[in-house]
Parts: structure tokens; sequence; C-alpha cells
């Protein structure tokens, strides 16, 4: 069958909230999201990643099946749906949910009240993944809600406001009224209210909410029904630029199409290809898309189990075998059981409602975790080839472990037949991956024991493993060296040691984590081991005596569950005016906006007459004099306007702001990977990105690559000036004490991950050298700056424009400055409107993040606890150039006390010059890198006298006025009263020991308690940086203009201005308020413009009195200070080391709040980003200095699965700072610290587990603790296999 035979049917018919869309040039290359941006202007879509990893881009699709005659509604990302596979159907965005220029429906409208927006970017996708739910299930249970937000990243909020919103939806109660005793938790947990204070939990009402009402939804286009019951179907081929996509209609025209094309492949969901594709290089100049054929949709039961489609997606196959499970015998249902298991966590919801069973199958990736567990358990395979049949076992796929040939290219997988469990048969599925939910595996596992009839001795033996090489693996000799075997301890010894010999990865695998990979492959037969013995119990308790109690809790995942939350903050006084919103939980002023996707970002900005894209090329090698640069391939690409070069900046290409420079085109040579060396314009951002993968760079390698720390050292790489903090008489002290420590500890970046990606818009204005520069950032004036230095203009002759920033976090100032400059300088040279908006993975591989710490510490101390001496040295890795890291270093010098009072202290801190692309400002800056160097070590010394960890800290906080090491005066009275509220609140004392309990219970789970203090000082050291600036008019009709210098980037700055305005305001109209009270806004307006008082102000604030003098060590670089305490729960898995976040209580003093709702939510969004840092998100790089982990696949944020399952956060009462207005605090930075109260919760565990085994008191945990720490700090036996230690004993249960 040739393309020509099916060309020119070419129409492709879909809808878009309820219009009609007939896209006569469908190109196969382009996806939903890109059309509904670029095509419809439907922008509430918004990208942020491009892989299906954040959630961003979900849509609604919604599809009629003849049929049955129904409608099925599910999510998708709508950034991996080719458009041609939307033939048919319906697609629903944020705009179609409501507006408000029509209706705001009560998703958006609950979501904006319950503050579920701050940066408002992730908002509208978190939107659609509701909505979608609420078609399917108007009243969901709290587990659909958790699951249906797995595959929704946010990294402002902290989750909890969000699925506060989401209970609101939730049929049953989700508060603790619903247990048996019918009282709210907050009725008897007296301890959580001060009895003296007039305090509120409530920051939303919701009697103020819209009912929701399902018949008030858009219909399904009634032609669309039309078309799916009359039309008969035909084949669809469309035609792009570079690739043609043909959609046949039946299996013999399918198995034709393979026939002639055998290397094309089936795409269903595309998240297996359209990745491959867009982030892997791979290109198909032909694709088939089979979704449409009955054969590969066919659901049948028959008597010995489940056929299933090929074309089925994971959501259906999910429903289906839950169908199954409900109806059947248990004896039956155990594969379909283990297979459901691993389809929960599998992706997010997004995902899973397009991907394909047949294309997790096929892709063979060593990652799919079905593959083990369905060859595990003998599924077979139904293939067809043009003119045969056949069937196979899954299994044999994977027989020699390297992803054979034994399926042909021209043939095509039909169906799948999963079937029943016997009598005598266990099957179990096992995973473990960096994020509970929606994360690839690090190892997973499919296993199935059959027994000899009312036996334990084993008949049929499968162990397959996902993870440990390039494809899904088998164990096959061990499987058949046990057969015969009894289920013993024996049996156990000799399997562990037969499957590592077998499967265990060698030492030089690449991909990292080969000694938690290979501990995870015998944990996993191990836990598999418990379960059937277990289950045998279960069926013969005479026979079989099962396994300890102590073990029993091991077999139970962590779950996720909805959080219950509490928030406490101070009421306003009864004198306060009702009209007087300051202290009030405010809605934030674009909540409704982000909700409906009306809220605008730069890449929102509709396009200007004959713009143009911008892709960057960037450098491959971390130190390398650049020889030649050829873009001639690049320059005869489609569209290609021109290319970018340090040659082509009119004026500053380098920006010497310290030492070295900043530079904006690299000219001679390449200092790191990332480096941007030119750029490519053209007209659509495809063509501008095909273009810069062509641009060829000759490199001659430089010498030294420098890289990490250590290295820096090595070679004395250094940006000045180091910095020195010291009082008392260290040497002297230590002389002293009775006991001194040394130890070092390491702390990893971290990507700023903010949603909304570098963006800039460059519009020339035509008339002296003016131009208009739309820009996310934190620092406009920075960018003026640097645009207008770039081009050799004035500064006035560049308006920078910002009206929000999707998420910053401090990673939009200097580097947003660069690349501002280069679309600034693209649009000079070019005379045209040019747009720059980075790629996920290219921000991530550009930008830089938080600094890579280590600290080298000694501490002398003496036996009661009291902590005499520190001598400590800070490194931190800035990157390639200065950027803001001499100042982050020396923020953590003043900042490294935390809360305790240090009476001798010498330390030092180095900023290294590396190879790596230049980190930069971060949230928190310098701070929680060097207080959990402090706290760390503060454990390390509870360890060393037998006292308690809160005692050493109690013992040691500040107590009364006192002075910071660099003697500036401080009243710790509000810290103590965090400390003691905190203790209080979370009941720490009695669930310490509730702990304790639990731990002497269960072997292979451990609980963690620990709580920590914070002092955290506000304040930027210069006063000219805290300077700020605000105007406001008032018109005759009323309405109202703001504006000041601050910048919204979800910390809800417009919200608080706009409270604080209406004050000023209202003091200057209070004498006509006072002659006319019965009239309203408008009439005193007028009454005042006639009266000529004036309707405009200005208000100035010349900066805090801020300075450091280094020379000698004192000076006030701090204005205020604020405090906190963080006590938080977890519960780990020796076995895998994965954990739960049980429990947090939070107690901080912000001051007088302006705006709690406001407030709560920067504490939580901080501390979740705190949990992300200290125990999850690793960033690796190539021993060549390339970054790795350059999106969301990679790189995992915290998500849903990851808050605490307790959440409450509490604002200190009665708390005054006369340094700020209305005596508030700057709360966005502190609060990220207290999740190490999660990680030194998390070593409490790891401490009980190695006390119980007996090992060594002394061991260090480096940040991020993540599971594969864990894992190796619990050690056993098993841990033990991995260093080949001969002299380990045999596994015992």
């Amino acid at each position: 069958m040739s393309l020509k035979v099916a060309a020119g049917s070419g129409e492709l018919i879909f809808y878009v909230n309820g219009r009609k869309i007939i896209e006569k040039n469908a190109d196969p290359e382009q996806m939903l999201l890109s059309y509904l941006r670029k095509r419809l202007r439907l922008t509430g879509t918004k990208y942020g990643c491009g892989g299906g990893g954040c959630g961003a881009c979900t849509v609604m699709i919604s599809t009629y099946e003849p049929a049955s005659k129904k409608i099925r509604h599910y999510s998708a990302n709508a950034c991996l749906l080719p458009i041609c596979s939307l033939y048919g159907v319906a697609v629903t965005t944020v705009e179609g949910v409501g507006s408000t220029k029509s209706r705001v429906h009560p998703v958006q409208e609950r979501l904006a009240k319950c503050h579920g927006s701050q940066c408002g970017f992730c908002t509208p996708g978190m939107v659609m993944s509701i909505y979608t739910l609420l078609r399917n299930y108007p009243e969901p249970t709290s587990e659909q809600m958790t699951a249906a937000l797995a595959g929704n990243l946010c990294r402002c909020t902290g989750y909890r406001p969000i699925l506060d919103a989401c209970k609101t939806f939730c049929k049953e109660s989700v508060c603790c009224q619903s247990k048996a005793s019918g009282k709210c938790c907050l009725d008897h947990e007296e301890d959580l209210f001060d009895k003296e204070e007039k305090v509120s939990t409530r920051l939303f009402s919701p009697d103020e909410f819209q009912p929701l009402d399902p018949t008030q939804e858009l219909i399904f286009p009634p032609e669309l029904m039309r078309m799916a019951e009359n039309q008969p179907k035909r084949t669809l081929v469309f035609h792009g630029e570079r690739m043609t996509w043909i959609s046949p209609v039946n299996l013999d025209e399918l198995l034709d199409l393979k026939a002639a094309y055998p290397k094309a492949p089936l795409v269903v969901g595309n998240t297996s290809v359209g990745p491959e594709m867009k982030f892997g290089g791979m290109f198909h100049p032909i694709v088939i898309s089979p979704a449409r054929i009955p054969d590969l949709n066919v659901v049948k039961s028959t008597g010995d189990g489940l056929t299933l489609g090929a074309a089925c997606s994971l959501s259906l196959v999910k429903d289906i075998l839950r169908n199954a499970i409900s109806k059947l015998p248990e004896e039956k249902t155990k594969i379909f059981c283990a297979v459901l298991k691993q389809l929960r966590t599998l992706g997010g919801e997004q995902i899973r409602n397009v991907a394909s069973l047949g294309g997790n199958i096929i892709s063979q990736k060593s990652t799919s975790d079905l593959n083990p567990i369905l060859a595990a358990s003998n599924c077979m395979l139904n293939l067809a080839l043009k003119g045969r049949k056949r069937r196979i076992p899954l299994s044999d796929i994977f027989a020699d472990g390297v992803g054979n040939n034994t399926i042909m290219p021209e043939e095509i997988l039909v169906s799948v037949h999963i079937p029943h469990s016997r009598k005598g048969e266990y099957i179990s599925a096992f995973r473990q991956a960096p994020r509970r939910e929606n994360a690839l595996p690090i190892i997973n596992a499919g296993m199935r024991v059959l027994f000899e009839e009312g036996t334990d001795k084993i008949k049929d033996l499968s162990i397959f493993y996902g993870g440990a090489a390039s494809t899904t693996v088998c164990a096959k000799q061990t499987c058949w060296t046990l057969i015969g075997r009894y289920w013993n301890e024996q049996m156990l010894d000799e399997a562990s040691r037969l499957v590592l010999k077998e499967i265990a990865l060698p030492g030089s695998a690449c991909g990292g984590k080969v000694e938690y990979k290979n501990t995870l492959i015998v944990s996993f037969f191990y836990r598999f081991f418990l379960e059937v013995l277990q289950s045998l119990k279960t069926m013969d308790p005479c026979h079989n005596p099962g396994i300890p109690m102590e073990y029993g809790s091991v077999l139970q995942d962590f779950q996720t569950k909805m959080p219950q939350s509490i928030q406490i903050y101070q009421d306003v006084g009864q004198s306060q005016s009702p009209q007087d919103p300051v202290g009030r939980p405010i809605m934030h002023q674009s909540g409704i906006k982000h909700a409906t996707g009306e809220a605008l970002y730069i890449d929102d900005l509709s396009s200007v007459d004959g713009e143009l894209f911008l892709a960057v090329v960037t450098s491959s090698r971390a130190h390398a004099k650049i020889m030649s640069v050829d873009a001639s391939e690049a320059l005869k690409g489609p569209g290609v306007f021109d290319i970018i070069t340090a040659n082509d900046v009119p004026a500053i290409n380098e920006f010497h702001y310290s030492s070295d420079p900043e530079i904006i085109f690299a000219r001679d040579k390449v200092i790191c990977v990332g480096q941007i060396v030119c750029a490519v314009v053209a007209d659509s951002d495809v063509h501008a990105k095909q273009a810069a993968a062509k641009v060829k760079i000759k490199y001659e390698a430089l010498e030294p690559v420098i890289l990490t720390i250590e290295e820096a050292i090595k070679h004395d790489s250094f940006f000045g000036p180091r910095r020195k903090l010291e009082q008392g008489n260290v040497d002297q002290a230590f002389e002293t004490v009775d006991g001194i420590l040394e130890g070092e500890v390491r702390v990893g970046g971290q990507e700023h991950f903010y949603m909304e990606t570098q963006s800039v818009l460059a519009i020339p204005r035509g008339e002296d050298k003016e131009m208009d520069v739309f820009v996310s950032t934190q620092h406009p004036a920075f960018i003026q700056e640097m645009v207008a230095a770039s081009l050799g203009v004035p500064a006035n002759r560049i308006m920078c424009h910002v009206k929000r920033v999707g998420g910053a976090f401090g990673g939009k100032i200097l580097k947003a400055g660069l690349l501002a400059s280069i679309a600034a300088v693209a649009a000079n040279k070019t005379n045209r409107a040019v747009r720059l908006i980075l790629s996920r993975g290219d921000d991530m591989l550009i930008t830089g993040g938080r600094h890579p710490f280590i600290g080298k510490y000694k501490v002398g101390f003496m036996n009661d606890g009291r902590i005499r001496a520190v001598d400590a040295k800070y490194y931190i890795n800035g990157g390639c150039t200065p950027d803001e890291s001499v100042l982050v270093a020396e923020v953590s010098l003043l900042k490294m006390d935390n809360a305790y009072k240090i009476p001798n202290l010498r330390c030092w801190a180095y900023t290294c010059k590396t190879n790596l692309p230049s980190n930069t400002a971060f949230r928190g800056f310098g701070f929680p890198q060097s207080a959990l160097v402090t706290e760390t070590w503060i454990t390390d010394i509870a360890d060393k006298t037998g006292l308690s960890p809160e005692k050493i800290r109690e013992i040691n906080m500040y107590k009364e006025d006192e002075q910071t090491p660099f003697k500036q005066k401080l009243d710790p009275q509000n810290l103590i009263r965090c400390w003691n509220k905190c203790v209080e609140k979370s009941a720490y004392h009695s669930r310490k020991t509730a702990v304790k309990e639990f731990n002497k219970q269960n072997y292979w789970k451990k609980k963690g308690i620990a709580i920590v203090p914070m002092k955290f000082p506000f304040g930027l050291g210069t006063r000219y940086l805290s300077q700020a600036a605000a105007l406001v008019h008032i018109y005759t009709d009323g309405s109202v203009l703001l504006t000041h210098g601050g910048i919204e980037l979800g910390q809800g700055i417009h919200t608080k201005m706009i409270q604080d305005a209406c004050q000023t305001l209202m003091k200057r109209l209070q004498p006509i308020i006072n002659k006319n009270p019965k009239g309203n806004w408008n009439d005193w307006i007028k009454e005042a413009f006639e009266q000529s008082v004036s309707l405009s102000a200005t208000g100035y604030f010349r900066g805090y009195n801020e300075n450091m003098d280094w020379e000698k060590g004192e000076g006030q670089p701090f204005t205020y200070f604020l405090y906190g305490a963080a006590c938080s729960e977890v519960e780990i898995n020796c076995l895998t080391g994965d954990h739960k976040n049980l429990r947090t209580d939070i107690v901080m003093d912000i001051g007088c709040s302006i705006n709690p709702a406001v407030d709560i939510g920067q504490i939580e969004g901080a501390f979740v980003q705190g949990i992300g840092l200290y125990t999850m998100e690793e960033l690796k790089y190539s021993p060549e200095g390339v970054l790795y982990t350059r999106g969301p696949d990679q790189y995992k944020i915290p998500a849903v699965c990851d808050i605490p399952e307790q959440f409450r956060v509490s604002l200190l009462s009665s708390s005054q700072n006369p340094y700020a207005i209305y005596a508030s605090k700057g709360v966005g930075e502190a609060g990220l610290f207290l999740g190490c109260s999660v990680f030194f919760a998390l070593r409490d565990a790891v401490t009980s587990v190695r006390n119980e085994r007996g090992l060594k008191k002394t061991f260090t945990l480096n940040s991020p603790l993540t599971a594969e720490q864990i894992r190796a700090a619990c050690e056993d036996d098993f841990t033990k296999m991995m260093t080949n230690d001969e002299s380990a004993s045999s596994i015992s249960v």
C-alpha cells in the first residue's frame, strides 16, 4: 500500500470549547499545546516541561463511543498530544470551563478563594485535572482526588491550599468529625490554641462558594456523535513538513501498512515516541496511529483470564482489572491485583489516560513497571503479521535480557492475555522510585511462585526485574535452580546469592546508584519471601508459622492520603473596621484570573507583526577554546532569519560586576556546558530549534576542568574575597572542653524549577533606539540597565515590563538579564520583535541554581551538652562566574549560628570557581546550607553525650538579650516562645514516646521525630537594596491605580499593597466620609475632587540602615529577626529506604500578618521546597560536566504524595515588629529551612535502626537524604552482600 493511495483525505475535524475546528493542513509534528496557544490563541494552557511531567498543560479530552453510547472524559497532557490524534474528539481547556467574562466555574472559584494559587502558572492545569474528575465523578472520594492531582506539580503553594479546595468537592467529610466520636479535633485539642488570644482557623468561607451543578457543563458536540454513529470510518492521512501520519481503520489495513513501512512506529498515546522525538533526537518520517482499530481495543473476559487490546489505555486497563477483582474469587485475581498495584503509581493520571498497554510492552523499556509483572505472570501476546497470527509468552521478549527480536518489525501486537491466578500460586509486584508517584522506577520487579499442591515445595518460579539493565531481565538460572526447594530460610539464603550473582549490575554500570539497585534486587526478593510466608500461614496455619509480628508492617506500602491540615492565626481586633482589610485572609488579587487562565505571562502576550523566535546554541564542553562556529547548515533551514553572535552586540558583551565577568555570548572560549555561544532567529520556535541543532562548533580542550568543590580546593580556584567570622578564643576553648567532634556535611544543589521558564519578548519601537522588553524577572531595573548597556543606549530608551512572574525563587535576576540582552541584541540586529522562551531542558542546563555546599567542622562541647567552641569552613560551588555567590557565602556565615549562642567561634567561607553553570540566588540564600551543618553537629553532640537532640538545642539556644557573633543585638524572646509553643502544639514528648514504642514493635519499618528551632535574620546588608516607592491615583470614577516597585512572583505583594493602599486613602477621605456617612465610594471621590483634595499620593522608603564591616567582623547587616520551630514525624521502610512524611507542626513568628492566608501559604510553600532540598531533589552531572537532570522526568520536586499527612501551621500571636509596616515581617524565605525537620526526623528513624542492630553511633547523612542514602544507612545482611563480604551471616527471618 502506498501513501499516494491514501492521500487527499486531509481534513482534521475536532472541537475546542464547543467550537468546531477544521484543520486542512494538520502537521503530525504539531502538538495540541502549541496549536492551542499559537493557532487558537488559547493561552490558559501552559508550557511547563514539554514532556508530560508537570501537568501545566492539562486539558480534558472527551470522546463518544457509538457501541455503548457513552461519552468518556479524561485528562491529558496537551504537550504530548499530536493534533492528528484528535479526529472526532472534543477538547476542553481552562477557558472553556469558565471565565470572568461569562461565569467562573466552582472549581476555579474555590481554588482561588481557598488561596490555591500563588504565582498561578500551574493553576489552569490543576483546574483541568480537578474539573475532569468532577465531570466523571461529581462527588469524588478523597483518594480519587489525590490520584487526579498526582500528575500536577506546583512549586509555590506546598499543595495544602489546593487540596483544601479539592476537599470541598469530596463526598466524605475530610475533617476528623467523621470519626466515631463525631468531634472535631479542634474541639478537644485545646493545646492548639492560646487561651488568652482570639485566634482563627478559617482562611476561607465555604458558604460563599457557588454549588457545583453538573447540568451546567458544556455538552458533547452532537455533530461529533453523528459523525461517530453515521460516518463510515475512513483512513486518515495527514502530511506535514517532514512527517506523515496514517490512521488506518482495520487490522488488515494496519498489517499492510506495517509490511510496507516496517520501521514506522505505532503511536497511541505518544508518551514514548513523543519524548524520544522531542528530547532524544529521534525522527520518524512516517507514523501509524492504530487507535481506531476495533481488534486493538478488544476487552474480553474468558474462562482463564482477560484479553485486552494493545491500544487499551492504562486507565482503562486499571478500571477493567478493578472491576474483575470485585467480581471474581480472590484465588483467581492475584495477578490482576499485582498489575493494578503497579498501575496506581505508573505516571500521572494524564499519562495513564492516553498511554497504551501495547506501547508499554513493545517499547521494552527498562523502566516499564508493567513488563516485569506481566512477564512473571505468564501473560501471552497475540501477534499478527500479514497472512498469519501467532501467540507467544510475553516473557520470551526478555529471555536473553537485552530485548531481542522475538517480535518482527512488521508484526503487530494485537492483544494481551492476562491469566487468572491458580491455587497455590502467589504473585507480587514491587517498585522503588525517586518519588512515590509520577516517577520512573529505580528498580522494579515482578515475582511469581507456584507450589506443589498442599505443600510449600516450589513447582514453578518466575522473577523479573526492571531498571537493572537496558530492558526487563529474567533471573531464569535462579528460578531453575530453586525448583524443588522448600519455601524456607535456607532457600531464601540461596536465592538471594543466586539472584544477585545473575542480575546484579557491575560497578561501572551507567546511571549510577549501582549499590542501591543491587540492594533493592535482593530486598525485593526478601519482601516477596515474607509475603508468601504470610499467605501460606493464612492458607494453612498449622504447618506454616508465618512471619514474626514485628515484620508484618513492611508488607504494607506507603499510601497517599488526603492531608489533614490546620492553620491558626490571630484574628483582627473587634475595634478594627470591617472595611479595613489589613490582617484578614484576603484572596490573591489575581486568584480568579489564575484559575480561569486569563492571567497573562510573557509567552501569553499576543504575537507581534513580523515576530521572530530565538533559540540558543549552547556549549557542549565545560572548558574549551572555540576554534570555529559553522552556521552554514543552520542558515539553510526553513524559516531561518539570522544567526546572532558576540559580534552583533553593539556595546557591552561582558559585565564586570566583580573580578570575573558575566558574559552574554561566549567569544573565544567556553567555561561551562550550557554557556550560550550564539543564537538562531527564525519564523517559528520549531524552525529556530531545528536550526540551532545544526550549528557546528569546534573546540580545543582546555585544562583544568573543575567541576566539584574538591577539585576547586585542589586547584586553588576561588572567587574573592574569602570571608571570616570570629569571636572569643577558639583554640583556648578547645583545650578546656570535655569532648571534641569533627565532621563534614554535604548539601547538594537545587534547581529553582519555577513553573514559567525564562521568558523574554523584545520589541524595537522604531525610533530613538527605543525598545520594549517584556521579561519574567524579579528585578526589572537591573534588566533595563543590562539591556541598555549591551545595546549602548541610555536606560531611558528601554522600557522593561513585568506584569507577573510564574515563579522565580531567586533564579530570575542576573540570568534573566543576560537572556533579555540576547533577545534585545537579536531584536536590534533584525529590527523585528524577538521572542525567547527557554525550554525546560535548556533552562535547567543554562541557569544554575542553589549552591552545592560542603561544611567541615570541629566542635568542642561539655558533657552536659553545652557547646564551647566551633571551628568551621564552608565551601560553596559558585560555578563559572561570580553572580551573587560571594554574597551567598557571606550570608551563610552570618546566619550559621541559627538559634544557638556559640561563645567561641571561627568560621571561614570560600566561594569555589568551577566549570559548572554559575549558581545564583535561591530562597534562603545560603542559610539552608550552613544551618543544616549546624543542626548536624548539634545532633552529633546528642549522640556523643547520650542526651536527646532537643535537649542539646534547648541548652544552647539564645536565652536573653544577647549579641550575635557579629555583635548585633538580639532579643530571643519570640524564639523561645516559638520553640515552647511548637513542643506543646505538636505534643512532642508524648509522640516521641509513641515513636519509641512503634519502633520496638516493628523491625523493618521505623518512625522518627525531630524538632528544630530557627532564627532567620531579615535584611539585605546595604540600605539601597531595600529602598522602595509607590504611587496611588484615584480616578474620578472611583477606580484606583496602584504602582509600586515590587514584583508579583506569587508572594501576594499586589494583594498586600492593595490592602495597605486602601488604608492610606481612607485616612485622607475620612472627613468627607464623616460628613456623608451614607454615601458610597463614588460619591466621596467626586466630593473630594470638587474640594480639591489630592487623589494622588506617593510613598517612599529610604531602606533599612544595614551594614557589615568584614575587616572588624562586626556590623548590623540585618534589621530584624524572624523566629520559628518545626516538629516533623516520618516513617521509613528499611528494606527500600522509602519514607512517608506523617506530620509536621510549624510555629512561626512573623509579627502581625497583613494577610494570614498569603503568609501561611508562603510558609507552607517554602517548607515543602525545603523538603525537596533536604530529601529529594538531586542534580546529576556527567564526568564531563553535562547536566543529566534536565526536566521533571529526571529531577523530582515534591508532589502531592510528599506533603505531610497532617500539616499544621500556627502564627505566633502578640508579636510586634517596630521595623516594618503594620508590625509585619518578611516571611517568604525563612520557612524553607524548616524542611530540615524532616531530614532530622529521618535521621532519628535511621538512628533507631542502627541502635537496634548494634551499628556504630557516629554516621554521616548528607543532603538530599534520598531513599538510596537511607537504605545504605540501615545496614543489614543485604547491604553487606553488596560489599562481597563472604563473612556476611545467612539471612534470617
